[in-house]
């Protein structure tokens, strides 16, 4: 019997960490690493920079109409897919491997590094010189056709996802997924982003306060986002503490069971 209750002891140790606690499911705590809870962030990231593959919007419209009639030959022509996300993909511009846009009219642009801003600078000098009087007011927009990324490992809804903002952090991003499951950890979160020199690994820990402050807290095209379970996961362990009693009664029940029907033998 003194077996049995070793036994029993060592696997309550075992399953009694691997219960699932509330640090390691809240996000943005206050571990000490912030001086007040009005945490003050960085200055924000540098603005993105256009690498390849990327997907552009870019559309050209002036202020008077006889020229607005005129720039309309550089915008692209709305096909009868519509405002969908393959209307965008038709319709966009693909920075190709040598990091230039095909644009209508004026043929090749290189955008590889530029800011959208600049790539809309770029753009309107452009036709204002060869096309128009460069006093004509003309507005060049030029945006991303939607922030894309991907999630992988222990995240509700993994795959490719598309938000259609300007600007998105890592929890806008994860819930846009539908949320980091109960087993995934929180405390290691990686990033998986390009680079013109090729791919780097990035780590974040969600559930402290400090990574607001985090260079990686604002996610960037194509990032892709990988959620490792937790170790508790793998012992087999419950996620709340009626699951891991019903674990070690079960255990314990199959102990004795095991151990009277040896001493009957």
């Amino acid at each position: 019997m003194k077996q049995i209750v070793m036994c029993f002891v060592i696997v309550l140790s075992l399953i009694s960490t691997s219960c699932i606690t509330q640090k390691d499911v809240v996000y943005l705590q206050d571990k000490g690493t912030v001086i007040n809870d009005s945490l003050q962030l960085q200055a924000l990231a540098s603005p993105y920079r256009v690498q390849v593959n990327d997907l552009l919007s870019v559309n050209v419209k002036a202020e008077k109409r006889e020229v607005s009639d005129l720039v309309q030959i550089f915008n692209p022509t709305t096909n009868e897919i519509g405002n969908s996300d393959q209307s965008l993909y038709y319709n966009g511009f693909t920075v190709d491997l040598h990091g230039n846009i095909e644009f209508p009219i004026l043929g090749e642009i290189n955008v590889l590094g530029f800011t959208t801003d600049e790539i809309e600078e770029k753009i309107k000098t452009v036709i204002l010189q060869k096309y128009l009087k460069e006093t004509a007011k003309i507005f060049v927009t030029v945006k991303l056709s939607g922030l894309k990324y991907t999630t992988l490992g222990e995240i509700e809804n993994k795959g490719t996802q598309v938000l259609y903002q300007d600007r998105v952090n890592i929890l806008e991003a994860i819930a846009n997924a539908g949320d980091i499951t109960q087993t995934g950890d929180r405390k290691d979160v990686l990033i998986l982003r390009q680079y013109p020199q090729g791919q780097k690994i990035h780590h974040i820990d969600l559930t402290d306060m400090a990574a607001m402050k985090s260079e990686f807290y604002y996610i960037q095209p194509n990032d892709i986002i990988m959620v490792k379970p937790l170790k508790r996961k793998s012992l087999g362990g419950g996620q709340t503490a009626t699951q891991t009693l019903t674990t070690i009664a079960s255990i314990f029940s199959v102990l004795v069971s095991t151990y009277f029907l040896a001493k009957n033998l």
